[in-house]
Protein backbone atom coordinates (compact mmCIF):
# COMPACT_ATOMS: atom_id res chain seq x y z
CA UNK A 1 0.00 0.00 0.00
CA UNK A 2 2.81 2.34 1.24
CA UNK A 3 4.15 1.47 -2.54
CA UNK A 4 1.50 2.48 -4.34
CA UNK A 5 1.16 5.86 -2.37
CA UNK A 6 4.94 6.71 -2.87
CA UNK A 7 4.31 6.11 -6.68
CA UNK A 8 1.26 8.26 -6.71
CA UNK A 9 3.06 11.19 -5.26
CA UNK A 10 6.26 10.80 -7.11
CA UNK A 11 3.52 10.60 -10.42
CA UNK A 12 1.50 13.99 -9.23
CA UNK A 13 4.95 15.89 -8.47
CA UNK A 14 7.21 14.99 -11.23
CA UNK A 15 4.20 15.00 -14.05
CA UNK A 16 6.85 16.67 -16.54
CA UNK A 17 9.21 13.51 -16.05
CA UNK A 18 6.33 11.06 -16.49
CA UNK A 19 5.25 13.25 -19.75
CA UNK A 20 8.32 13.06 -21.38
CA UNK A 21 8.61 9.81 -21.08
CA UNK A 22 5.31 9.06 -22.83
CA UNK A 23 5.81 11.70 -25.72
CA UNK A 24 8.67 9.67 -26.24
CA UNK A 25 7.55 5.91 -26.22
CA UNK A 26 4.03 6.82 -27.19
CA UNK A 27 4.32 10.30 -29.51
CA UNK A 28 0.41 10.93 -30.57
CA UNK A 29 -0.87 7.74 -28.22
CA UNK A 30 0.08 10.43 -25.56
CA UNK A 31 -3.34 12.37 -25.71
CA UNK A 32 -5.27 9.25 -25.14
CA UNK A 33 -3.24 8.89 -21.98
CA UNK A 34 -4.20 12.39 -20.75
CA UNK A 35 -8.07 11.91 -21.74
CA UNK A 36 -8.35 8.93 -19.57
CA UNK A 37 -6.42 10.38 -17.18
CA UNK A 38 -9.13 13.59 -17.06
CA UNK A 39 -11.99 11.29 -17.71
CA UNK A 40 -11.41 9.13 -15.10
CA UNK A 41 -10.52 11.74 -12.56
CA UNK A 42 -13.89 13.44 -13.38
CA UNK A 43 -15.72 10.42 -13.92
CA UNK A 44 -14.98 8.00 -11.68
CA UNK A 45 -15.75 8.43 -7.64
CA UNK A 46 -13.09 5.84 -7.37
CA UNK A 47 -9.89 7.61 -8.57
CA UNK A 48 -10.20 11.08 -7.22
CA UNK A 49 -6.08 11.35 -6.64
CA UNK A 50 -5.31 11.15 -10.26
CA UNK A 51 -3.55 14.42 -11.09
CA UNK A 52 -6.26 17.34 -12.79
CA UNK A 53 -4.54 20.62 -12.74
CA UNK A 54 -1.11 19.75 -12.55
CA UNK A 55 -1.41 17.21 -15.71
CA UNK A 56 -2.85 20.12 -17.48
CA UNK A 57 -0.53 22.53 -17.20
CA UNK A 58 2.40 20.45 -17.55
CA UNK A 59 0.42 19.17 -20.98
CA UNK A 60 0.16 22.93 -21.99
CA UNK A 61 3.88 23.37 -21.35
CA UNK A 62 5.38 20.65 -23.43
CA UNK A 63 2.55 22.02 -26.49
CA UNK A 64 4.71 24.81 -26.08
CA UNK A 65 7.99 23.07 -26.92
CA UNK A 66 8.74 22.98 -30.78
CA UNK A 67 10.15 19.60 -30.41
CA UNK A 68 7.29 17.74 -29.12
CA UNK A 69 4.10 16.84 -30.93
CA UNK A 70 1.62 17.96 -28.94
CA UNK A 71 -0.74 20.75 -29.85
CA UNK A 72 -2.30 23.21 -27.58
CA UNK A 73 -5.66 23.18 -29.67
CA UNK A 74 -6.17 19.71 -29.59
CA UNK A 75 -5.10 19.41 -25.67
CA UNK A 76 -7.87 21.99 -25.09
CA UNK A 77 -10.70 20.48 -27.28
CA UNK A 78 -9.73 16.95 -26.43
CA UNK A 79 -9.72 17.50 -22.72
CA UNK A 80 -12.70 19.53 -22.28
CA UNK A 81 -14.53 16.86 -24.07
CA UNK A 82 -12.71 14.40 -21.34
CA UNK A 83 -13.72 16.33 -18.77
CA UNK A 84 -17.20 16.98 -19.63
CA UNK A 85 -17.69 13.37 -20.94
CA UNK A 86 -16.31 12.46 -17.18
CA UNK A 87 -19.00 14.74 -15.70
CA UNK A 88 -21.73 12.88 -17.69
CA UNK A 89 -20.79 9.75 -16.59
CA UNK A 90 -21.06 10.53 -12.86
CA UNK A 91 -23.66 12.52 -12.68
CA UNK A 92 -25.83 9.40 -14.37
CA UNK A 93 -24.09 6.85 -12.22
CA UNK A 94 -25.02 8.90 -9.03
CA UNK A 95 -28.79 9.70 -10.30
CA UNK A 96 -29.13 5.47 -11.01
CA UNK A 97 -27.42 4.77 -7.45
CA UNK A 98 -30.12 7.49 -5.92
CA UNK A 99 -30.21 8.90 -2.66
CA UNK A 100 -29.47 5.27 -1.22
CA UNK A 101 -25.33 5.57 -1.32
CA UNK A 102 -26.29 8.10 1.60
CA UNK A 103 -27.71 5.04 3.58
CA UNK A 104 -24.94 2.16 2.45
CA UNK A 105 -21.43 1.88 3.23
CA UNK A 106 -20.01 1.28 -0.30
CA UNK A 107 -16.70 0.14 -0.23
CA UNK A 108 -15.21 2.13 -3.06
CA UNK A 109 -17.03 5.54 -2.56
CA UNK A 110 -15.97 7.82 0.69
CA UNK A 111 -18.69 8.69 1.91
CA UNK A 112 -17.20 11.86 3.67
CA UNK A 113 -16.80 13.52 0.51
CA UNK A 114 -20.09 12.46 -0.46
CA UNK A 115 -21.22 14.72 2.53
CA UNK A 116 -18.86 17.22 2.40
CA UNK A 117 -19.90 17.85 -1.56
CA UNK A 118 -23.75 18.11 -0.62
CA UNK A 119 -22.99 20.87 2.07
CA UNK A 120 -20.62 22.21 -0.55
CA UNK A 121 -24.15 22.72 -3.24
CA UNK A 122 -26.02 23.34 -0.39
CA UNK A 123 -24.03 26.85 0.05
CA UNK A 124 -23.44 27.50 -3.65
CA UNK A 125 -26.46 25.94 -5.41
CA UNK A 126 -25.29 25.30 -9.03
CA UNK A 127 -22.88 27.06 -9.40
CA UNK A 128 -20.97 24.63 -7.36
CA UNK A 129 -20.21 22.73 -10.64
CA UNK A 130 -18.04 25.62 -11.96
CA UNK A 131 -16.71 26.29 -8.56
CA UNK A 132 -15.91 22.26 -7.39
CA UNK A 133 -14.19 22.25 -10.91
CA UNK A 134 -10.80 23.82 -9.09
CA UNK A 135 -10.75 21.93 -5.85
CA UNK A 136 -9.55 18.43 -6.09
CA UNK A 137 -11.74 15.51 -4.57
CA UNK A 138 -14.91 18.01 -4.52
CA UNK A 139 -15.02 17.88 -8.64
CA UNK A 140 -14.83 14.29 -8.44
CA UNK A 141 -18.22 14.05 -6.41
CA UNK A 142 -19.87 17.20 -7.35
CA UNK A 143 -21.53 15.55 -10.63
CA UNK A 144 -22.14 12.41 -8.63
CA UNK A 145 -23.79 14.52 -5.84
CA UNK A 146 -25.53 16.23 -8.44
CA UNK A 147 -26.70 13.31 -10.19
CA UNK A 148 -28.21 11.36 -6.40
CA UNK A 149 -29.80 15.14 -5.92
CA UNK A 150 -31.85 14.51 -9.12
CA UNK A 151 -30.02 18.38 -10.58
CA UNK A 152 -32.07 18.76 -13.83
CA UNK A 153 -30.18 17.66 -16.56
CA UNK A 154 -30.39 20.90 -18.50
CA UNK A 155 -29.08 22.66 -15.65
CA UNK A 156 -25.97 20.43 -14.78
CA UNK A 157 -24.81 20.31 -18.88
CA UNK A 158 -24.97 24.28 -18.66
CA UNK A 159 -22.61 24.41 -15.71
CA UNK A 160 -20.68 21.11 -16.06
CA UNK A 161 -19.87 22.70 -19.73
CA UNK A 162 -19.28 26.44 -18.57
CA UNK A 163 -16.87 24.99 -15.53
CA UNK A 164 -14.55 22.09 -18.21
CA UNK A 165 -14.02 25.36 -20.79
CA UNK A 166 -12.54 27.55 -17.95
CA UNK A 167 -10.83 24.93 -16.66
CA UNK A 168 -9.14 23.27 -18.97
CA UNK A 169 -8.49 26.31 -20.79
CA UNK A 170 -6.94 28.26 -17.64
CA UNK A 171 -4.48 25.72 -16.70
CA UNK A 172 -3.33 24.35 -20.19
CA UNK A 173 -2.61 27.79 -21.40
CA UNK A 174 -0.97 28.57 -18.20
CA UNK A 175 1.30 26.05 -18.65
CA UNK A 176 1.27 26.90 -22.06
CA UNK A 177 2.45 30.52 -21.68
CA UNK A 178 4.26 30.16 -18.56
CA UNK A 179 5.28 26.34 -18.11
CA UNK A 180 8.60 27.50 -19.95
CA UNK A 181 9.66 30.25 -18.32
CA UNK A 182 13.56 29.52 -16.69
CA UNK A 183 12.62 29.60 -12.95
CA UNK A 184 8.79 27.61 -13.66
CA UNK A 185 11.06 24.64 -16.06
CA UNK A 186 13.88 24.40 -13.52
CA UNK A 187 11.62 24.37 -10.61
CA UNK A 188 8.81 22.26 -12.29
CA UNK A 189 7.94 20.20 -9.27
CA UNK A 190 7.78 23.28 -6.75
CA UNK A 191 5.48 25.09 -9.18
CA UNK A 192 3.27 21.37 -9.43
CA UNK A 193 3.49 21.27 -5.39
CA UNK A 194 2.34 25.19 -5.16
CA UNK A 195 -0.57 24.70 -7.78
CA UNK A 196 -1.64 21.59 -5.49
CA UNK A 197 -1.58 23.65 -2.65
CA UNK A 198 -3.56 26.49 -3.66
CA UNK A 199 -6.09 24.03 -5.49
CA UNK A 200 -6.33 22.40 -1.64
CA UNK A 201 -6.75 25.61 0.28
CA UNK A 202 -10.35 25.87 -0.82
CA UNK A 203 -11.07 22.26 0.86
CA UNK A 204 -9.36 23.14 3.72
CA UNK A 205 -10.61 26.64 4.97
CA UNK A 206 -13.88 24.81 4.43
CA UNK A 207 -12.76 22.11 6.95
CA UNK A 208 -11.34 24.55 9.41
CA UNK A 209 -14.29 26.45 9.26
CA UNK A 210 -16.46 23.69 10.19
CA UNK A 211 -14.31 22.61 12.66
CA UNK A 212 -14.74 26.08 14.24
CA UNK A 213 -18.50 26.09 14.14
CA UNK A 214 -18.55 22.63 15.37
CA UNK A 215 -16.89 23.63 18.53
CA UNK A 216 -18.84 26.64 18.68
CA UNK A 217 -22.31 25.15 18.32
CA UNK A 218 -20.79 22.04 21.22
CA UNK A 219 -19.50 24.99 23.66
CA UNK A 220 -23.31 27.22 23.43
CA UNK A 221 -24.65 24.03 24.46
Amino acid sequence: MMNLINELIYFVLHIDIIMEGWIHNYQNWTYLILFLIIFCETGLVVTPFLPGDSLLFAAGAFAAKESHPLNIVIIVFLLITAAFSGDNTNYFIGRFLGMKVYDKNYRLIKKKYLIKTHAFYEKHGGKALIIARFMPFIRTFAPFVAGVGTMKYMRFFSFSIIGNIIWVNLFAFGGYFFGNLPYVKNNFTLVILGIIIISLLPVVITVIKNIAERKKTQTQE
